[in-house]
């Protein structure tokens, strides 16, 4: 009966140390990010990103800023501290000031534009730019939605010209006033949350949002038009520390781009159909919804920022191949 009891308690050892090593491989992945957790995009790195990985991996996200601020992330990343995160391309370009061509307007034109971008050789100059000056492998992009020119009044709006003396709430900051100035109009910065009143109020003319919130935040009961810009593509890229990433085998590195691929992929579906379906659903409530002459506005955009010194980071070349792609 000892012997017997000698080999069960040898056995049952036996797995548990197995199961220790087991979990000694797993790989924490801690992702940080300032997005709730209910939006597509976070629900893609939960669902999608790691089921995909599987029990290899140990995947703790944290949503809502509820781990780093809001501008940290990038910081983080280097330190050690988080291995993952998504972020715009305003964040990097704090430390690497090309990725500042990425928030331009009339830049990226659009979803299928972006992932072009990312496809191409611009993307692998902007990755190893990542790679050198960040130290993050960028794994690909969310798209957040397009912003469109939201107006009161009923005067149409087709060329850069008719922006001429709109008063534009903008967000603040250089770079944001000066992407109102390139849209033809006059920038006034307003807190967001001051918005709907400044618009009630008159304060503004208008503001530029993506449709999904003009619709969260009402815009639409104080405004009578919504104007196809697509001026400026709201997007994030998802990060991972090259530190981690280098220590990864091939197999590991391939089984975590194709998730983040899948994941991409499925949440800029899910902002692409919420868009489409708030064009009917503005004018539903009464808003003229139309495009203006896009090719007028981006030739203005694009020679505004070209002769500033906004443009002075881009590296040579870059606009030209993107504007091909």
């Amino acid at each position: 009966m000892f012997h017997t009891r000698f080999k069960t308690l040898t056995a049952a050892l036996a797995v548990a140390a197995l199961g220790s090593m087991a979990s000694a491989q797993e790989i924490d992945l801690i992702f940080s990010d300032v997005n709730p957790p209910e939006v597509p995009r976070s629900k893609a790195m939960v669902d999608i990103f790691a089921a995909e990985l599987g029990d290899e991996f140990n995947f703790q996200p944290y949503f809502s800023a509820t781990l780093m601020k809001q501008g940290t992330e990038l910081v983080g990343l280097q330190r050690g501290n988080i291995n993952m995160a998504g972020l715009p391309p305003s964040d990097l370009a704090q430390q690497a000031p090309e990725f500042d061509i990425l928030g331009a307007a009339y830049v990226v034109r659009d979803q299928a534009h972006l992932k072009a971008i990312f496809d191409s050789e611009v993307g692998e100059q902007l990755r190893e730019i990542a790679r050198e000056k960040l130290k993050v492998e960028i794994l690909g992009s969310f798209y957040y939605g397009t912003r469109q020119v939201n107006l009161k009044g009923d005067a149409e709006i087709m060329t850069p010209e008719d922006m001429s003396g709109i008063k534009l709430r903008m967000p603040g900051g250089e770079s944001w006033q000066f992407l109102g100035k390139a849209l033809g109009a006059n920038p006034v910065p307003i807190p967001y949350t001051e918005l709907y009143t400044a618009l009630q109020s008159g304060v503004v003319d208008g503001q530029d949002n993506p449709l999904p919130n003009d619709k969260a935040m009402k815009f639409y009961e104080v405004t009578d038009q919504i104007v196809m810009t697509n001026h400026n593509v709201g997007f994030g890229m998802l990060l991972v520390s090259s530190q981690l990433w280098n220590d990864l085998t091939p197999e590991q590195q391939t089984a975590m781009q194709a998730a983040a691929d899948k994941a991409t992929a499925w949440s800029d579906e899910q902002y692409l159909a919420q868009e489409a379906e708030l064009i009917d659903f503005f004018k539903g409530e009464g808003l003229k919804v139309y495009e203006p002459d896009l090719a007028a506005f981006q030739s203005y955009a694009q020679e505004q920022y070209l002769n500033s010194p906004l443009s002075n980071s881009w590296p040579e070349g870059m606009l030209e191949a993107i504007n091909e792609l």
